[in-house]
């Protein structure tokens, strides 16, 4: 039997392991004074790192802390309050559960802790589909939630090393385009960077897998399938291969402009549970579903277009993958961490229900949009634009 000791003893381990040579900008909007924080977001893009991040730098007396994995086997015969109760009784003050949609009523036992142990700071980080049981506003009162995403095109420059530059507004992009490209494309040759980041720069541990590194994508994929998903939405084995099949039909046809009774079809399933299905796989972070300004009030209508979340997941899921799908999954990725889009009567997309932008090549023209007002193209290729042509890449700034 694996002792609470043994708990201790990783903890320790896996913080003195990590490195603190590139923390992320979420890291330092956290405010880490609240007693209860909650983390959400994909596998694979460092929740984990982030948190024994701030427990090492922060942290000189070790007993005071613990970090646990909630899939740890430990747990398969003793209690997550047994294991507050050794802590808190033994001088601790902060414990952080990681991966807490692994424990079966992770919610009642936080918010138990939470109202038992008065002076204990919680945090805890979960998968992106992770929501507040409906009605439970105690909860939703206490917790500060942050949500984690895969690196950013300015994240992957500073994590590479390469360039620590300014977050940027979208309006600072639309206004002073010109200016800030010549500034960064002074200090470095943005394009090559661009270019790999596209195929193998989304997941933080591209670094450590090297060759292996689109595998480990699909491995993510397939992990969050048949074990996140579970562990939050009661589903059955049927439901779990559906999914699958779905993630396939997208990622070899995306960018995808449903017929969605044709789709329903293929899966052998009605519009409700289509649509469901869709939004699992969306939550999860694995697609991203585009539509018009009227639907996308609406959580459970249809998509009018399909896009996977990550150009990533383009390169490891499908064998045939097309510059323009890139180019548009790219910009829809970096904006709509920030930003409400959508899909417009002309044009690829609709931003904050404001600006309206074509994405495309260096021979891409205004001939589509050139009436309609705060029209703008995100043009790849290129290292600086002029007038409302701006430089593709220069969205991946914007926090």
């Amino acid at each position: 039997m694996v002792s609470i000791d043994y708990l201790y003893l990783i903890s320790n381990r896996k913080i003195s392991k990590i490195s603190l040579d590139y923390k992320r900008p979420l890291y330092y909007r956290i405010n880490w004074y609240n007693r209860l924080i909650g983390i959400r977001g994909p596998k694979g893009v460092g929740k984990s790192t982030l948190i024994l991040q701030h427990i090492k730098e922060t942290f000189a007396d070790r007993s005071k802390v613990l970090y646990v994995s909630m899939d740890n086997i430990w747990f398969s015969s003793n209690s997550i309050i047994d294991l507050v109760e050794y802590h808190y009784t033994h001088g601790g003050t902060h414990i952080f559960l990681d991966e807490v949609h692994k424990y079966k009523g992770w919610q009642d036992c936080i918010k138990n802790i939470y109202d038992d142990y008065p002076d204990l700071h919680i945090v805890y980080t979960g998968s992106s589909i992770l929501n507040l049981k409906s009605g439970d506003g105690d909860l939703s009162r206490r917790l500060r939630s942050y949500e984690m995403t895969g690196l950013s095109f300015k994240e992957y420059l500073a994590f590479e090393g390469a360039l620590d530059y300014e977050t940027l507004e979208l309006s600072d992009i639309l206004t002073k385009h010109i200016s800030i490209s010549a500034d960064i494309c002074s200090k470095i040759k943005v394009l090559p960077y661009f270019e790999r980041y596209l195929t193998s720069g989304y997941y933080p541990f591209y670094k450590e897998e090297g060759d292996g590194y689109l595998s480990r994508v699909q491995e993510v994929v397939t992990q969050t399938i048949d074990v996140d998903i579970p562990a939050v939405e009661e589903v059955e084995y049927e439901t779990l291969q559906k999914l699958k099949k779905l993630l396939m039909i997208l990622s070899v046809q995306v960018p995808f402009i449903p017929k969605m009774n044709e789709l329903y079809q293929e899966l052998g399933t009605n519009r409700e549970q289509g649509l469901k299905l869709l939004n699992i796989l969306e939550d999860a972070r694995l697609i991203s579903m585009l539509k018009t300004p009227v639907k996308a009030i609406k959580h459970l209508s249809a998509p009018d277009k399909l896009y996977l979340d990550n150009t990533n997941l383009m390169y490891a899921l499908s064998g045939n993958v097309q510059i323009g799908t890139t180019r548009e999954t790219f910009f829809m990725n970096q904006l709509s961490v920030a930003h409400e889009v959508a899909l417009p009567s002309k044009g690829d997309f609709k931003i904050d229900g404001k600006y309206l932008f074509e994405v495309g090549g260096r021979k891409k023209s205004f001939e589509q949009i050139k009436d309609e007002e705060n029209s703008y193209l995100a043009i790849d290729s290129i290292e600086t634009g002029n007038g409302n042509r701006i430089p593709l890449w220069l969205f991946g700034f914007i926090g």
